[in-house]
């Protein structure tokens, strides 16, 4: 079923990278409430840093979420909790729950204020803190993993974070396309590691490199 599950998966990936509408022009889907839509835009505008995903890439979030039925997510690199919302709203149809991790304490507490805007603190816990010391402290495995972090750092994370995936999850990466350099090893690894089956989208344009755990 998981293997029918992340083929379905790859399949909308592929249909959004291909109908994906330009950047910066809105289309926020017709199922997001009008409230939480106005807080993801107000969340956009105020991201000077242009820390947060591509809302192409949000909406795909929700979509992979649903589409696999994940019921554990974790996300690394919460930023001020636009990615973190839409996810939210994914699991809050699976019936899931969704741990958001932010070493930044100032936008952790911003992510953690947006999602209680956003109607989702009953199924989103937002962490403050240094992921490669909070993670270790979670427990169970997850279904599905989001990765925005410090790019350098994603073998590592990649290392402490993929034995716990499900067998049949997924392991996602963000801007391995426009940031590719950043993160060689961790390109490298994603492609020879003897569990992993990988492929890469651009629902936006920054790209998500998506790892499929073999059963």
């Amino acid at each position: 079923m998981r293997l029918r599950l992340a083929v379905t998966a790859v399949a909308i990936a592929t249909v959004f990278t291909a109908s994906s509408p330009s950047a910066g022009r809105s289309q926020v889907d017709a199922s997001v409430p009008q409230a939480i839509a106005a807080l993801l835009q107000r969340i956009r505008t105020a991201d000077t840093g242009q820390l947060a995903v591509s809302e192409e890439d949000g909406r795909f979030l929700r979509v992979l979420v649903g589409a696999t039925g994940a019921k554990r997510v974790l996300e690394i690199g919460a930023a001020s909790g636009y990615s973190t919302i839409w996810m939210g709203l994914g699991v809050r149809d699976t019936g899931g729950r969704l741990v958001t991790i932010e070493f930044d304490a100032v936008r952790a507490r911003e992510a953690a204020t947006n999602v209680v805007q956003a109607g989702l603190a009953d199924v989103v816990r937002v962490v403050a803190g240094d992921a490669f010391k909070q993670v270790p402290k979670l427990e169970g495995d997850f279904d599905l993993v989001f990765l925005d972090a410090w790019k350098p750092d994603y073998k590592k994370f990649f290392d402490l974070v993929f034995p716990r995936v499900t067998r049949g999850g997924l392991f996602l990466a963000h801007n391995v396309i426009n940031k590719r350099s950043e993160m060689p090893d961790f390109l490298r690894a994603i492609q020879v590691h003897p569990e992993a089956l990988t492929t890469t989208v651009s629902p936006g344009h920054e790209g998500i490199s998506m790892t499929y755990k073999r059963r």
